[in-house]
């Protein structure tokens, strides 16, 4: 015979953990077995360390919270606004995602008990490194597991770009068309081309790798040569000096970190040495270039093209002349956004936070300059 719990001592597990496990936990079960395996289960949520998350509701977050609330008990953002002196103390590890929670003083002046900032990704030109870990709280992030949906989208673009893939679909899908292949959408030629990576490092020897699929010439430039092992996997030649590369490529990609050497890299100077028949492919970060001179350089004719998953700011202003024009293919940022890799990125977050929680060694940590 199955007991049916009463209404009173449903209501009373529901206090004690919330009628959406209730509903499923003490149907066809004795109540006050059930009553105490919540209750065990209770002290062993109390245990685990509490971390501070962007939101249940972010794109490529939500989906792959099983891994957080394995070892965490999380809050979101929002919530904690509501009260900080309340939820601050008790909270030991941030997991920023989309720059979300933010790490400015203010905030982490509310959590004095914090003892790791868990980013999601690689770049960290976001996080003020030196004046967090100032506060003995360790920084960590993702490198490796986001390079190859890094790749895949600096070689869409490329391709996209140089095969005016999304000029060709507007024009399919235009109920104005009559001439079903217009001159305009002549392309260019990607296959037996030259590409030049700027920084050959995890995500720029993918890139290379893909390039090598379409036998294209590679040339890279970075701050240290590669190994001639490197160099020979991805059929890659290595130029000393930026400007040679820059003169030789038909398509430049910038895989570069974000950094005090890096930002403006490429401006007037630099688009002026491509050729007119060069495409600059960015998904570093948009500060790498500076865009004043890149819209001069597209609307003069200096570069035949960019295409560009990153920019400054982002999104840029309705009004910035670089959406309207017709050489630029513009994504919001989202050379990592795959269910996938937006999966190891939590996973891996998770396994350098909870390291550095349990004194272990850390995978990933970012150590100031």
């Amino acid at each position: 015979m199955i007991y049916l719990p009463s209404r009173m001592q449903t209501l009373c597990v529901r206090r004690l953990w919330g009628s959406g496990q209730v509903s499923r936990l003490v149907k066809g079960t004795n109540i006050n077995r059930s009553a105490g395996r919540l209750q065990h289960t209770k002290v062993m949520e109390d245990d685990k360390p509490w971390a501070l998350i962007s939101g249940a509701s972010e794109p490529g977050f939500v989906e792959n919270l099983t891994p957080i609330t394995k070892h965490f008990q999380i809050l979101c953002y929002k919530d904690f606004l509501q009260n900080p002196q309340l939820h601050g103390p008790k909270i030991q590890a941030m997991l920023v995602w989309d720059n979300i929670p933010p790490t400015d003083p203010s905030t982490l002046q509310l959590l004095p008990s914090l003892k790791v900032v868990a980013n999601g990704g690689v770049g960290i030109d976001h996080l003020d490194v030196p004046y967090i870990s100032s506060l003995g709280v360790k920084v960590t992030n993702t490198p490796g597991v986001v390079s190859n949906a890094t790749a895949d989208m600096a070689m869409g673009l490329l391709l996209a770009s140089a095969r005016k893939i999304v000029q060709c679909h507007q024009i399919s899908v235009d109920p104005k068309t009559t001439n079903h292949k217009p001159q305009c959408l002549m392309g260019v030629e990607v296959t037996g081309s030259t590409m030049g990576i700027i920084g050959m490092g995890h995500i720029g020897c993918k890139i290379a790798q893909r390039g090598k699929g379409f036998d294209m010439k590679i040339l890279y430039h970075n701050r240290n040569r590669r190994s001639v092992e490197d160099e020979q996997a991805v059929g890659a030649t290595y130029c000393e000096k930026m400007d040679d590369l820059l003169k030789e490529s038909d398509f430049v990609v910038l895989a570069v970190n974000l950094s005090p050497e890096t930002t403006g890299l490429i401006g007037h100077r630099e688009l002026n040495l491509m050729k007119p028949t060069t495409t600059l492919v960015n998904i570093s970060r948009g500060r790498v270039v500076d865009q004043e001179a890149l819209v001069k350089a597209l609307q003069s004719g200096t570069i035949l093209a960019a295409a560009l998953d990153v920019t400054y700011p982002e999104p840029l202003p309705r009004d910035h002349p670089l959406l309207g024009l017709p050489n630029v293919l513009i994504t919001p940022h989202v050379g990592t956004d795959t269910l996938s890799t937006c999966r190891k990125i939590v996973q891996r977050m998770v396994e350098n936070a909870v390291a550095v929680l349990k004194g272990h060694s850390i995978p990933n940590e970012v150590k100031p300059k």
